[in-house]
């Protein structure tokens, strides 16, 4: 027997069994979007690995360990995608699209990141985000974030908000040199991973997982001291929207988000209910992102999310969330009656596009397609033999309870099923 082919480490099949809580989210969070007026959009899998190094930083984790690069055919470097927002603004800048005015788009799909996979965090990943261009002010960011404080509601799931500001490039640039004398002047509590950073960008130290250093970050300065007038106002007018929406926030000073592009408004989402407190959703804004790959300058703000987080943690609650299609199991036994199956599920389904019908395709007896029938979870059993074609009728059998068995004449068929279902 020759050896099995596995799934590559960290990159998962979606089983028939899961796939309905997943249509669920895709449809739920596209038509959230849709509502307010964001667009779809498709980027490439695939790009030139500097659209990434470019947009992310070169000295992130992201572009330094983990993502998927190689070298083609031709020498080019080219990489997998392992975020949304880069492939996004690369192409804005690339169909000039912001010269036709403010663009809010939206974007779903996989990403690819060469990590340790953990409960719901993989190396094939997927997720939706939402970004704006050209629009500068904080009007913009609250209606980011009531978007997805109006799908954690709409999901039932318990999250809250930490928000911070990053400050115009001018005042970070001033905080970075402020940072980078406090840490200086602890150098020796450093790891070596913070002790590379101070050098290349001393602000992602606040951004360290390591325990160790939490006293020695917590009485660094914080950015949110060192704004300067126009940032602090933003910031301001963005607190008062979200006290309007009656959104709860906190104000989080070491909330910096993992990548470099970030200025002004930085958000996350965070949530206890799989264990460990962890962030299912981020975003921020990065005004000078487009400029920096080529663009011209143009205001800009965005989010994301992890799709398996999102999965696992509406798991428990799918049945109460996701309302079942009514299902149809179609018998048919006898030549004639298999052919006249066919011709009404199409029939119906033209008609009720919303339902299920499963037309049975095993040709087995009537006894055992009403246990195939009864294993599948449809809500009635329609059966058509050779009897009920030559009495124009067809037999309607509840599987749940619902009634007893009728017999339905065809051509009312239809009528009939949009009265029940």
């Amino acid at each position: 027997m020759s050896k099995k082919i596995k799934a590559i480490r960290g990159m998962n099949d979606l089983l028939p069994a899961d796939s309905q809580i997943w249509s669920f989210l895709d449809s739920t969070i596209n038509n959230l979007l849709l509502s307010y007026g964001y667009k779809y959009c498709r980027t490439p899998n695939v790009e030139s690995t500097e659209t990434f190094s470019r947009a992310i930083g070169e000295v992130t984790d992201i572009v330094e360990k983990e993502m998927y690069t190689w070298k083609d055919n031709n020498g080019d470097s080219l990489t997998l995608r392992p975020e949304g927002t880069a492939g996004v603004v690369r192409m804005m800048i690339e169909h000039n699209l912001p010269r036709e005015g403010i663009q809010k788009v939206f974007y779903n799909g996989p990403m690819f990141r060469h990590e340790r996979p953990q409960k719901g965090r993989y190396r094939q990943f997927h997720q939706i985000g939402a970004e704006v261009f050209g629009a500068s002010d904080a009007k913009v960011d609250a209606e980011l974030i009531s978007i997805t404080d109006s799908l954690w509601k709409a999901l039932k799931i318990n999250a809250k908000l930490e928000i911070n500001s990053l400050g115009s490039a001018e005042s970070r640039a001033l905080y970075r040199e402020i940072l980078s004398e406090f840490f200086n002047d602890n150098k020796g509590m450093l790891d070596e991973d913070s002790s590379r950073r101070l050098k290349t960008n001393p602000l992602r130290i606040l951004d360290s997982k390591n325990n160790d250093l939490e006293a020695l970050i917590s009485q660094a300065p914080k950015m949110i001291d060192h704004l300067d007038d126009e940032s602090k106002e933003h910031f301001k007018t963005l607190k008062n929207y979200l006290d309007q929406l009656k959104i709860p926030y906190i104000v989080n000073p070491k909330l910096v988000r993992g990548l470099d592009y970030y200025n002004q408004t930085v958000f996350e989402w965070v949530s206890n209910e799989l264990g460990s407190q962890g962030t299912i959703c981020g975003g921020g804004r990065y005004d000078g992102l487009v400029e920096k790959m080529g663009g011209n300058p143009t205001p800009a703000i965005g989010f994301a999310m992890g799709l398996e987080r999102i999965a696992l943690l509406i798991q428990d609650k799918s049945k109460e969330l996701i309302k079942d299609r009514p299902h149809l199991y179609f018998l048919s036994l006898g030549e004639n009656a298999h052919f006249e199956s066919m011709k009404l599920s199409r029939k119906i389904l033209q008609v009720m596009p919303k339902i299920t019908i499963t037309n049975d395709i095993t040709m087995g007896t009537l006894k055992s397609q009403m246990k195939k029938a009864n294993k599948s979870g449809a809500d009635y059993a329609m059966i058509l033999g050779e009897e009920e074609l030559a009495r124009n009728v067809l037999s309607l059998k509840p599987l749940k309870g619902q009634g007893v068995q009728q017999s339905i004449e065809l051509e009312g068929i239809i009528h009939h099923l949009q009265e029940i279902l």
